[in-house]
Order: C-alpha cells, then sequence, then structure tokens
C-alpha cells in the first residue's frame, strides 16, 4: 500500500519578483490569497496525500501561519525551517519525513499556484503503477537560441527531443532521501531540480504530459497576470470587505522615570508597570487589527506567562499583528489611537508617535492618528494609578463583502 507525502518548497526570497510589502514572492496575495495558499489547495484536498512538509525560510513564520489560516486540514501539514539553498531545502524536508512510513514523495515548488487536484491524483496513480521517479514535463515549442553574451545570436539550438520540466516532481521515497543526501556531500554539485538528482544517483526518470497551466511564478508582471486570471470571476461592483477593529489596555504606572507610548519613550516621574515594555497603546492597536481577522488577542501569540516576552519592545507584536493581517489579504488603511492619562503630556509627543506607527506598520503618516485626553480625576486614571488606551483599525480584505 502506498503512502504519498508532499514537500512543498517555499524558502526562497523571490528577488526576481521585486520587493513587496506582502514579503517574498510565495506570500504575495493573487486572487484574494497568498500565492502559497493556492499551491497548497489541491495537496490538502486530494485524498491520497497523507502528508505535506511545507518548507520556508526562517524569517517567514508569521507570513506561514497567516497562509495556514486557509488550510482545511492543518493537522495534515508539517512547516520545516529550510536552508541556503533550495537542493538544501528540499533535503530539509525530505528529512522531516523519516520515520513515518511514506513510500513515495512528489516535490513542488511553492510558486506553482495552478496545480490541480485531478493532475495531481494522475500522477499518484502513476506512481501506484510502480514508477521511480515521475517528471511532468511539456515539449519546448518556442525556437531556441544560443547567446554567450546576451546579445549577438550564436545559433538555433534544435527542439527537438527539448521538454520544460515542471513540478511536483514524484519519487520513491527512500531512494530520493538517499540520492539527496549523497548528493549534499558533494557541495561541487549544483542541481536544478529534484530529477537532476535522480538522473545523477541512476534512478529512472519517466516523462508524463505537464498541465499547460502549471505556470511558476517568478518576475513582478507574473504575479500581476496571476491575479488578474484569480480575480477575473469576482463580481464587477461589489462592495469591498472593509474591516473595523477595536481594542483597549490599561497599565498601572509605578515609581520609575519614564514610560513607552506608541514606541516613543517619555520621561516621566513614573514607569508603566508590565511583563513587555508596557506600551498601552501598542498592545492595544495589536488587538484591534488582530480583531479584524478574527486571530485572537495579544495574548494568545504572546502569552504573558512566558518569560520570553518579558522586557520585550511591544513592536514586535504590533509587527506580528500586521503580518498576521496581510497574510490574510488585509490592507491596512487606518490606525487610530487614544491615550487617556493625567499625565505625562502627550502633546509633544505626537508626531513622533504618529511617525513611530506608520514606521512600523508600513502605512502612511495621515493613516495614524494620535489623540490624548484626561480623565478629569476620575477613576484609577484620574489618581494617576494607570494609563489607558484605545484603538481601532481599519482594514479592507481581498475579496468581496458577503
Amino acid at each position: 500500500m502506498n503512502a504519498i507525502a508532499a514537500v512543498i518548497v517555499a524558502a526562497g526570497r523571490g528577488e526576481r519578483a521585486g520587493r513587496s510589502v506582502e514579503g517574498p514572492k510565495q506570500y504575495r496575495l493573487i486572487g484574494g490569497r497568498p500565492v502559497l495558499a493556492w499551491t497548497l489547495a489541491p495537496f490538502i484536498t486530494s485524498d491520497q496525500i497523507e502528508t505535506i512538509v511545507v518548507v520556508i525560510h526562517p524569517d517567514d513564520r508569521d507570513l506561514c501561519d497567516g497562509v495556514m489560516q486557509f488550510a482545511p486540514n492543518p493537522e495534515r501539514i508539517v512547516v520545516v525551517t529550510g536552508a541556503e539553498t533550495r537542493q538544501a531545502s528540499v533535503l530539509c524536508g525530505l528529512e522531516a519525513l523519516e520515520g513515518l512510513g511514506m513510500t513515495h514523495v512528489m516535490i513542488h515548488d511553492g510558486v506553482r499556484p495552478f496545480l490541480t487536484r485531478e493532475f495531481l491524483d494522475g500522477l499518484s496513480n502513476t506512481l501506484s503503477a510502480g514508477a521511480a521517479a515521475l517528471l511532468p514535463a511539456l515539449p519546448v515549442t518556442d525556437t531556441l537560441k544560443k547567446s554567450s553574451d546576451g546579445k549577438r545570436v550564436e545559433c538555433t539550438v534544435s527542439r527537438s527531443g527539448i521538454y520544460g520540466a515542471q513540478t511536483p516532481q514524484c519519487f520513491e521515497y527512500n531512494r530520493i532521501l538517499d540520492a539527496h543526501r549523497r548528493a549534499a556531500e558533494n557541495p561541487q554539485l549544483e542541481f536544478t531540480d529534484d530529477c537532476s538528482i535522480a538522473e545523477w544517483a541512476d534512478i529512472p526518470v519517466e516523462i508524463v504530459e505537464g498541465l499547460r497551466d502549471n505556470a511558476k511564478l517568478t518576475t513582478a508582471q507574473d504575479i500581476v497576470m496571476a491575479d488578474a486570471r484569480l480575480s477575473a470571476s469576482q463580481p464587477a461592483f461589489a462592495l469591498p470587505d472593509v474591516r473595523t477593529g477595536n481594542g483597549y489596555d490599561v497599565h498601572a504606572l509605578t515609581p520609575g522615570n519614564g514610560v513607552m507610548l506608541c514606541g516613543i519613550f517619555i520621561e516621566h516621574d513614573q514607569a508603566l508597570s508590565g511583563h513587555s515594555d508596557a506600551d498601552v497603546a501598542l498592545h492595544a492597536l495589536t488587538d484591534a487589527l488582530l480583531a479584524t481577522c478574527g486571530a485572537g488577542d495579544i495574548g494568545d501569540h504572546f502569552p504573558p506567562t512566558d518569560p520570553k516576552w518579558k522586557g520585550a519592545s511591544s513592536h514586535i507584536f504590533l509587527e506580528h499583528a500586521a503580518d498576521i493581517v496581510r497574510a490574510n489579504g488585509g490592507l491596512i488603511r487606518n490606525a487610530d489611537v487614544s491615550l487617556i492619562c493625567e499625565a505625562p503630556r502627550i502633546g509633544p509627543h505626537r508626531q513622533a508617535m504618529r511617525e513611530k506607527l506608520a514606521e512600523i506598520l508600513e502605512i502612511e503618516i495621515d493613516r495614524c492618528s494620535v489623540k490624548a485626553t484626561t480623565n478629569e480625576k476620575l477613576g484609577f486614571v484620574g489618581r494617576a494609578e494607570g494609563i489607558a488606551a484605545i484603538a481601532t483599525a481599519t482594514v479592507v480584505y481581498s475579496g468581496n463583502a458577503s
């Protein structure tokens, strides 16, 4: 009985696609979802794939967490950290499957979002028939030219028998794991795909007809075209999906030398007490952002019982919330913070606070508002026992309001 796993390679930086606030290209939004969410979909919905390993860059954990919110069966997905090269990252993914009893594995690029479940199941059936390795590929139809300097054509290359390789490339698990390990012991060898390693290891590779639409997204234009294709079925005059989240926080004041508010330190004869730096403004705004996509609250993501966050700068929390919003297809349009305190005076620091919010959220400063009021000497705030903050975030999400 075959047990088939998938390794989705999504650890690259995607320089050719250019920089984006959404992150590397596997996390860019197309059709309202991150590229990686579309890539995972056929594997998640196929009943022939038992385990899915997603290999990511160590800096992309938060972005990947956002993608997982689109996964209906997240318990089947294992996320591991990759390495410096694609080849080394694939080995990380293969080794994560060791001991799970897998007989076969499919290795797929994280930026090929147009794979279909039907095509995937066809590959599974061919593997079950006894193939050691399968390469989905299509005959090259463009005329091929050779040029050493990229300026002058030297000759025309025959396209007879030439194929363009696609993924997922499929293998007997133990054989490709062994081949990858042996290849890793020879760092002078460079392989551009996994079938190249199979060929080097004398594993017979069979060609199966590829899928015309199974394109790899490489450039910024590829992403634009993919978005247009997936968005084409959306209603032309639908209402935008605008969401508003609210957050509230309060911290006690104790003797000290200053307070941190909106990421700005203000000298004062008191300090805010808390597990982190106790920045009530950023805490409230973090909750407001998380509320727009139902992602819990700050305590879910950064428990006050965890010593790791003792004294932590609260901008970490706000950046994390913003990453989750973007991974869910959100565009932050406004951040509004109201501070409630008797002292210190907020007015002289308001502009610096707005600039700090704009920097953390990567939005324009005119989308950031900071206001302050006293509590007219009433209650714990009026007695200078604490500072409170109320925050509102407005986020527009990809797709349409239903």
